[in-house]
């Protein structure tokens, strides 16, 4: 559905909701990615608005079965498994402020190799390994 007054956080409590979820899970607002880029159709607006609404206001909030560090590394698996690199970035941020550590998302990357294969897998531990060197204190349990 097209709307012509997409919906904002200011107007929409379940928008707000969402976006303060992605924040917290990301460690900044998404609101720059979310606006449309010369070129792109209006209706681009409303894809990234139901799509950060599905994410991270209907999934990431779901903690009853999976805590948020747990879904953060099943996360990071599929993005490294389907190869889909500058998502994978934004996964393994949400797994480190999730509380996994380095040494668990390295586990995660020999997981990816065994079952979506070594090319896959490195190209994956690539990323990690950019993401890692943001914070390069951060290692084990807590930290």
């Amino acid at each position: 559905m097209t709307t012509n007054h997409p919906a904002s956080a200011a107007t929409d409590p379940g928008y707000a909701a969402a976006l303060d979820t992605a924040e917290r899970l990301l460690g900044f607002r998404l609101e720059r990615f979310l606006g449309t880029t010369p070129g792109e159709p209006a209706n681009g607006a409303d894809f990234k608005r139901i799509a950060t609404m599905h994410a991270f206001g209907d999934v990431w909030p779901r903690t009853e079965h999976l805590d948020t560090r747990t879904r953060a590394l099943v996360s990071v698996t599929i993005a490294a498994t389907l190869g889909v690199l500058e998502p994978l970035r934004g996964q393994l941020r949400i797994a480190l402020n999730a509380g996994a550590t380095k040494e668990e998302i390295a586990e995660v990357f020999l997981q990816v190799a065994a079952y979506a294969g070594v090319a896959r897998a490195f190209d994956g531990y690539q990323v990690a390994a950019q993401v890692f060197a943001e914070d390069p204190e951060r290692s084990g349990p807590g930290k």
